[in-house]
């Protein structure tokens, strides 16, 4: 089945739909989806059916029916939100969109339709702190994480338990863990196989990985590897973080320096090993994988240009392969391939 990519082009007010080449990565440009309001992040559901979108401008989440014949999106739903939602998920069953809010201080469960739509007042608003910057259910779905960057936010994660039945959050204990240093987790992934999970550290320009507790749902440090060359001096934050299915190499985007971090992950220990950097385009803030893992997109928001990067699938190397035209303010990517 093909694979197909949504951008989130903001200061353009639409998702731009594309079809990725297995072959080499390449991009086919199929269609534009006008979404009112700034488009600025992006979740797909566990079955590949619905696009869930949270806009910056107009604060709101609007969900997409995927037709799986050709991609195309057809709008089926639209919720008003308290402040612009930075980070939207799906939990592990699809029946419910998380949020979180960098500027309104919240994170939000709603609820998800039968016909995949969202809709209605939230199960929960919970106040957190200034700088939320992230919400995603753990693989065992009953617990969830909320990264708060420093300086704007407390430079912690919080920890909540999930309820899947209900979509209901509480605190977990304890409520939050705090990095070492001045880090500002920002966002995260899960290792396929491991319990370990990475956040990116936007004001550390690092990613810091953690022991996951899959009885306690708690969070332990166990390792903090910068994303920079060695004594950069100018001013660079971290963005987006990626891990291929086969959870063999991991990557990060620096924005300043405005290049890719990648990392080989060890297959026992889940420990990050540096793997190069390279260059990418101007405030690379959006970053996926692609068709088979074979292939790393990264989007200057600056730039408005996609940077298409080949991984070499022994050393997990990054090679350019291609630079395609996005528009303006492009700041999420979401890819996938259709079930038919």
């Amino acid at each position: 089945m093909p694979h197909y990519m949504y951008v989130a082009v903001q200061a353009d007010n639409r998702i731009a739909v594309f079809t990725a080449s297995p072959d080499d990565g390449g991009l086919t440009h199929q269609a534009d989806v006008a979404v009112p309001g700034g488009p600025f992040t992006m979740a797909i559901s566990p079955d590949r059916r619905y696009l869930y979108v949270g806009c910056r401008e107009t604060p709101q989440i609007v969900s997409f029916r995927i037709d799986q014949s050709n991609g195309s999106l057809e709008q089926n739903g639209t919720v008003p939100v308290a402040a612009w939602p930075t980070y939207i998920a799906t939990d592990r069953r699809g029946r419910f969109v998380l949020s979180a809010y960098y500027q309104g201080a919240h994170v939000g469960v709603h609820p998800i339709g039968d016909d995949g739509s969202v809709g209605g007042a939230p199960i929960e608003w919970l106040e957190t702190a200034t700088g939320a910057h992230a919400m995603q259910t753990d693989p065992t779905n009953r617990y969830a994480f909320v990264p708060h960057i420093a300086g704007n936010g407390p430079n912690s994660i919080y920890q909540f338990r999930f309820d899947e039945n209900s979509g209901n959050i509480s605190y977990n204990a304890p409520p939050s863990v705090e990095p070492a240093g001045f880090s500002g987790p920002r966002h995260f992934c899960f290792h396929p196989s491991l319990d370990v999970l990475y956040f990116s550290d936007e004001q550390g320009c690092s990613v810091t990985a953690y022991r996951l507790d899959t009885g306690a749902g708690t969070l332990t440090e166990m390792q903090t590897v910068t994303t920079l060359p060695e004594d950069y001096p100018e001013r660079n934050t971290c963005s987006q973080i990626q891990i291929t299915a086969s959870g063999r190499f991991l990557y990060a985007p620096n924005r300043g320096h405005d290049s890719v971090a990648a990392f080989t992950v060890d297959a026992a220990t889940g420990a990050l090993t540096p793997n190069g950097i390279v260059p990418s385009e101007a405030r690379p803030n959006a970053l996926g994988l692609g068709p088979g893992d074979q292939y790393l997109y990264s989007a200057g928001q600056d730039s408005g240009q996609m940077a298409v990067f080949r991984i070499d699938q022994q050393s997990g190397e990054l090679t350019r392969t291609h630079t395609v035209p996005l528009g303006n303010g492009p700041c999420w990517i979401s890819v996938t391939e259709l079930v038919g």
